[in-house]
């Protein structure tokens, strides 16, 4: 394939990785995807070109893994592709991250005034601007006031006055039972904002830490980006926030996050797969997580789609333990090795007088049943 060239928003004589890559991205990378975009990163920084062909070969993969670690990145939209007029790859545009819109709060972010982003037309880093429908952009109910800096002294009112309130709940102590560990300074400023400004009585705060605790997110940084989210919206009550949707039990959130879906709510589609999986197939947890991460590493896209085509194999084939696929796997295994060659005539001669060995024997390879039914 032929070379392209990779460039950004600015050049710097470094390879430097942003820390909104660390934070936000690389958790859910595969080791694929991680080293295809480091070494993006490393040549951009060198004023250096490469090609799909180049990198497959460093690191032994093929074009296919290459390009299939490109469209996961900008899915992501962290970089972009040009192609030209026939379809040919001729640049990989590595977006600046320190430009973009965060996906999630950083450190510094919750240490400075929460901004609110109304406009429905944002401008992109390439100068661009991409216009997203009313649905795509939330429209603020209520303003939402900046978290201020807190004097020792403040604290130290707030400690007093809600560490036991009158009907017995200690917030403080609720917040560390959700949090399983000490609250940090840092946890205990976010707790004074979500009370004080944000105006959460202890019913909607206990809301909120179990709204998150069930979405497996006790960090008080999420905890904080929700609690604004529901400010925005005009949410008064815990009936108000469940109709919000996206709430949904600790195993939903965990067969996302295995299947690298991470950071967003699950669709109603893909909680009526989950739910199939669990409740009409009657799969374990255990089971749905071997067929999630055999899924990750198959694919890239479509991923409910192919985990949910494993799972329909395992059911007809009456699979019920890991053990069960253990056997499955074995006997697939032992019916591909003993499958003759086109050139062995071993079997022909052994009984040719039986008109039956003229007829090629079926086989089928499950894999390969798998993918067509994701693309069917």
């Amino acid at each position: 394939m032929s070379q392209f060239t990779i460039y950004q928003d600015s050049y710097i004589n470094a390879t430097i990785l942003s820390n909104r890559f660390i934070d936000e991205y690389m958790t859910d990378a595969n080791d694929a995807q991680l080293k295809v975009y480091l070494y993006l990163v490393r040549m951009m920084s060198a004023n250096l070109s490469t090609s799909v062909t180049d990198i497959a070969d460093r690191f032994n993969y093929t074009e296919k893994d290459v390009l299939r670690a490109f469209k996961y990145w900008k899915g992501k939209g962290i970089l972009d592709l040009d192609m030209d007029e026939t379809g040919n790859l001729t640049g990989v545009h590595l977006k600046n991250l320190c430009k973009c819109e965060s996906v999630g709060p950083s450190v510094e972010e919750t240490h400075r005034p929460q901004l609110l982003i109304t406009p429905q037309t944002i401008v992109s880093s390439l100068g661009k601007q991409t216009v997203f429908e009313e649905s795509e952009v939330a429209k603020a109910e209520e303003t939402v006031p900046a978290k201020p800096a807190y004097s020792a002294k403040k604290v130290r009112e707030f400690k007093e006055s809600h560490a036991a309130s009158d009907n017995g709940i200690d917030i403080f102590y609720l917040a560390e039972e959700y949090r399983k560990k000490p609250l940090s300074q840092s946890d205990v400023n976010t707790i004074i904002y979500i009370v004080d400004e944000l105006g959460f009585d202890e019913e909607m705060f206990d809301h909120l830490l179990q709204t998150c605790a069930s979405r497996d997110k006790c960090d008080f940084r999420y905890i904080e980006k929700v609690a604004i989210s529901w400010k925005e919206k005009g949410v008064k009550t815990p009936e108000e926030a469940d109709r919000l949707g996206g709430r949904y039990d600790k195993k939903v959130y965990e067969i996302m996050r295995q299947l690298g879906k991470t950071g967003n709510s699950p669709t109603d589609r893909e909680v009526t797969y989950i739910t199939k999986w669990t409740d009409e197939y009657g799969f374990s947890d255990e089971l749905i997580m071997e067929a999630c991460g055999r899924t990750v590493m198959a694919v890239d896209k479509n991923r409910f789609q192919y985990a949910d085509s494993i799972l329909k194999s395992w059911k007809e084939n009456g699979v019920g333990t890991l053990k069960d696929v253990e056997e499955l796997d074995k006997s697939f295994s032992r019916k591909s090795s003993a499958k003759p060659s086109k050139g062995d005539s071993s079997t022909a001669g052994a009984d040719s007088s039986n008109k039956f060995n003229r007829f090629t024997q079926k086989t089928y390879d499950f894999s390969e049943l798998e993918k067509k039914l994701v693309k069917n």
